[in-house]
């Protein structure tokens, strides 16, 4: 989807393995910061973590790449891209 404030794209992405209670969200939020990325992060009901986030492509790419290897505490068995539709904010939140 294109992201008309950016003229980027918007990915969503479902993480299973140990990524709650590791800090896997500030980490998240860190790293989509220092990307200069926006969107959201939030911890899911079934132990999962769900990111949703837009930027260039090559950016999206990288950040990706990135969740894939997670924070030091975390272990990240996969990363599924998901759709993303939802309406984001003008900066990085934990929700």
């Amino acid at each position: 989807m294109i992201d008309s404030d950016l003229g980027g794209h918007q990915r969503g992405f479902l993480i299973r393995g140990r990524v709650q209670g590791v800090g896997f969200r500030w980490w998240t939020r860190r790293k989509a910061l220092e990307l200069g990325l926006r969107g959201t992060v939030a911890n899911c009901q079934n132990g999962m973590v769900e990111v949703h986030v837009t930027g260039d492509t090559d950016t999206l790419h990288a950040f990706a790449g990135e969740l894939e290897g997670g924070p030091p505490m975390a272990r990240v068995d996969e990363v599924e891209d998901i759709p993303s539709t939802r309406s984001l904010p003008r900066d990085f939140e934990i929700v």
